[in-house]
């Protein structure tokens, strides 16, 4: 007897056979399986499923991104459980949010904080990373500093500087180093590196390390120190101040060619006053000038800036290719916290307090010039309690 064949057999049961329609995809779901392909595609030429994180590749983290919103679609998931021999949606969550909705790769592109240019994803404008946002809240997570007061003079002082020409302030990215006494501008505020923690790998293999920031609006945090790297790369506006540009100040003597621009000197006042009296080993006047320290002075007790009264010339540094103004702001706004409180009259019986005399010992301002000389200026700020510099 000849085998029948199954329709025939169905016949003969009396099963009416129903050609098995092929259910025809929309253009959605038709979006939904090429993006799931591409995903395993990704996971048999690496092995893994793809991975967050800013090291990763950007198609890696599109894989990724992509994969985290199927997981969490109803519709995703029962459109693909029967192709998915890899695994992948095994813990899905078959949980469907509210108005979720599968988005095209431009609109994750978009959440990852990256603009396609000419619609081409590989050419990126910039990626904004998870970390990137962990760094703009570290930076938004401050705490009121407590010892600001210190540190006040040195934010006055730097900006005396930037206003002077003696720094300059320059696009963040050239160079992207982080030390102690750096200042930096970031979302319109002033930022100083008051101290750096020990050094740790970070989850990426690089090293890192946590930071004290001050904040020229009174606050600090102890940010990363990449997350302040790429929070002032991102900010458009964010700037790095260049050290204070003093060139050879005081190189003790002259090379070839330069040019003799002036001269520091130091004068103590013969004023009988009771300040004075009190205190007149340590007040001295600190001026730079041009010509002769002795023509400058001329008669001074005539001249409310020298007290009214004579004075002596305590000190004097010459100095080459500088400018002069510059200097003198400098150094007077380092010690603007010893700045000495006295209101005389001039001879019209005019009131007149001179701004130019500094309760600070000699010795003192001879290291505050070893300090402009070596460039670590900013580095330390005069503590006129004890009469000394201390580092910072």
């Amino acid at each position: 007897m000849a085998e029948l064949s199954d329709l025939e057999l169905l016949d003969a049961l009396g099963v009416e056979a129903k050609a098995k329609k092929k259910a025809k995809l929309t253009p959605k779901q038709e979006r939904i399986i090429a993006g799931f392909e591409e995903i395993q595609r990704f996971v048999e030429e690496h092995g893994h499923s793809p991975r967050h994180g800013e090291d990763k590749d950007i198609f890696e983290r599109l894989y990724a991104t992509r994969l985290g919103q199927i997981k969490r679609q109803k519709e995703c998931i029962e459109l693909l459980c029967d192709l998915d021999h890899q695994g992948l949606l095994a813990n899905a969550n078959k949980i469907e949010e509210p108005n979720a909705e599968y988005k095209t790769d431009e609109e994750l592109l978009k959440e990852l904080g990256v603009e396609p240019k000419d619609n081409d994803i590989t050419e990126l404008k910039h990626v904004k990373t998870r970390t990137e946002k962990q760094a703009a809240e570290d930076i938004a997570d401050r705490t009121p500093c407590e010892d600001f007061d210190s540190f006040k003079p040195l934010f006055e002082l730097a900006k005396q500087e930037l206003d002077d020409g003696a720094r300059k302030s320059l696009r963040y990215g050239k160079d992207t180093s982080i030390e102690v006494g750096n200042f930096f501008i970031l979302g319109g505020q002033i930022v100083y590196v008051a101290e750096i923690g020990d050094e740790f790998k970070a989850p990426n293999g690089e090293k890192d390390a946590r930071l004290r920031a001050i904040y020229s609006n009174g606050t600090e945090s102890n940010i990363l120190r990449r997350s302040l790297q790429r929070a002032l790369y991102k900010d458009e506006a964010g700037r790095r101040l260049t050290d204070p540009d003093m060139g050879p100040l005081f190189s003790g003597e002259m090379d070839e060619g330069d040019l003799a621009s002036g001269t520091i000197y130091v004068l103590r006042s013969k004023l009988d006053h009771p300040v004075v009296n009190k205190s007149r080993d340590v007040i001295h006047k600190i001026g730079v000038t041009g010509g002769d320290v002795k023509s400058r002075i001329g008669n001074p007790k005539t001249d409310p800036t020298y007290l009214m009264a004579d004075v002596e010339i305590v000190a004097t540094y010459e100095l080459f290719n500088i400018n002069r103004k510059k200097l003198e702001a400098l150094i007077h706004k380092f010690f603007s916290n010893a700045r000495l409180d006295i209101q005389i009259e001039d001879r019209f019986g005019n009131p007149v307090v001179p701004r130019e005399w500094f309760l600070v010992p000699l010795f003192v301002i001879d290291e505050v010039v070893e300090r402009v000389k070596d460039g670590t200026l900013g580095n330390y700020k005069y503590d006129i309690e004890n009469a000394c510099l201390i580092k910072i």
